[in-house]
């Protein structure tokens, strides 16, 4: 029997679960570009995470499989980025700079700058609060992962770095939220969500 265990950090695509924080900046950063949302809500913005494409992820799972012998394997990018941090990289997709304010609990994101044409906003608009009960009770303020072993031995280096992923989701988002903002306009009713999922 050919076994390997895979220990898979968060790895990210325009598919995953709109309820994953991923997700729910780029879509919430896509809805506040196209004017269907005002703001939205987050909790630990200082939480760092080793964020990959799963384009990648899944290609070293394939070289697992391909190995002379079963081993264990951890899939990372060893690389950390703060939830503020991608924040800003998917805002940045659609043209708008941002200014952290406040600290903790207090802490929000305002515009600075819109740099695209078809994405203006307010200067000054706040776009993001954060909401203490979006905080995990167990929350780890550091995951991060050690993919020495897949490089050196498996030869698997990512092909994405972190503003490709981003720029990847943001395009699946934007895409998506052009049309509700094209239904919308037209009459049609759309499905509203609840800003803060």
């Amino acid at each position: 029997m050919f076994a390997c265990n895979g220990i898979l950090f968060n790895h990210e695509s325009p598919r995953r679960g709109e309820t994953f924080v991923t997700r729910k900046i780029t879509r919430a950063v896509s809805k506040i570009a196209f004017g269907l949302q005002e703001k939205f809500y987050l909790g630990n913005l200082d939480a760092k995470r080793d964020w990959g494409h799963a384009k990648d992820y899944v290609r070293m799972m394939w070289m697992i499989l391909q190995a002379d012998q079963p081993e264990d394997w951890v899939i990372a990018t060893g690389v950390t980025t703060t939830v503020r941090d991608f924040v800003r990289l998917a805002f940045a997709e659609v043209g708008i700079e941002l200014e952290f304010k406040g600290e903790g609990v207090d802490e929000k994101a305002f515009v600075t700058a819109c740099n695209y044409k078809n994405f203006q906003l307010e200067i000054g608009k706040e776009v993001l609060s954060v909401d203490p009960s979006y905080s995990r009770p167990t929350e780890v303020d550091l995951l991060i992962g050690d993919p020495s072993k897949a490089k050196n031995k498996l030869g698997w280096v990512p092909e994405h770095d972190l503003a490709s992923l981003v720029k990847d989701m943001m395009k699946g988002d934007v895409s998506l939220m052009k049309k509700e903002a094209v239904l919308l306009k037209a009459g049609q009713d759309i499905l509203k969500l609840n800003n803060n999922l």
